[in-house]
């Protein structure tokens, strides 16, 4: 193995995508796309621009909803790419981006309401995460803003659920993967951790004879 030295303008080495929905000032709701997110426990860190209505919104009403997509629905997120929900555009997006009010339309999702938090749900996403808040600072340089949501119900398609359990199935969920700005799902499984709480005999289909 030979190491090149490099340096690359982002550093997407491979996380899910998520969906956040919030309320807006009129009471309408925002949807937006982001891939900077990671759990412990029951609170999720988000990574999101200053500038973006997202950001606005959770300054003003912690409530959200993260909305994790399967690989099926990344032209879903890629129609929103280009789209925010800020009027007027902030002078940094321009050249790229237009003002969109309905996001959910425009990406072709459907909304459904929450149960515990005001912003919907995405009918399509398999994993959905109600959440609000608790923490809203910037980061060490100023530029972005990181969000401590803590996760208060969890909702997740019958499908990818270990039946009886709480459990996600791994062997059925599979995030849709934001990879150096190209979209994957993940491949096939190769093993399993020690710390599992699913091993293969809860979540693999019975065989002939057993």
């Amino acid at each position: 193995m030979t190491h090149l030295t490099i340096e690359p303008s982002i550093l997407y080495v491979g996380t899910p995508v998520a969906l956040l929905s919030t309320e807006n000032d009129d009471g309408t709701f925002n949807l937006a796309p982001m891939s900077s997110a990671w759990a412990l426990d029951d609170i999720v860190v988000l990574g999101l621009g200053d500038s973006g209505q997202t950001g606005h919104n959770l300054r003003q009403r912690p409530e959200l909803v993260i909305n994790y997509p399967s690989p099926a629905q990344w032209e879903a997120v890629e129609r929103m790419a280009t789209l925010t929900g800020r009027n007027p555009v902030p002078a940094a997006k321009r050249a790229r981006f237009r003002f969109e009010q309905d996001k959910f339309k425009a990406a072709g999702l459907t909304a459904v309401a929450s149960s515990q938090v005001g912003p919907s749900r995405v009918a399509e996403c398999p994993l959905q995460f109600e959440a609000t808040a608790v923490a809203v600072d910037f980061d060490a340089g100023g530029n972005f803003l990181i969000v401590q949501a803590k996760v208060l119900q969890v909702h997740a398609d019958e499908r990818i659920v270990v039946p009886g359990t709480s459990y996600v199935d791994p062997s059925a969920w599979s995030p849709l993967i934001y990879n150096f700005r190209h979209y994957f799902g993940l491949g096939n499984e190769l093993g399993e951790s020690f710390r599992t709480e699913t091993p293969r005999e809860l979540h693999l289909p019975a065989t002939a004879g057993q």
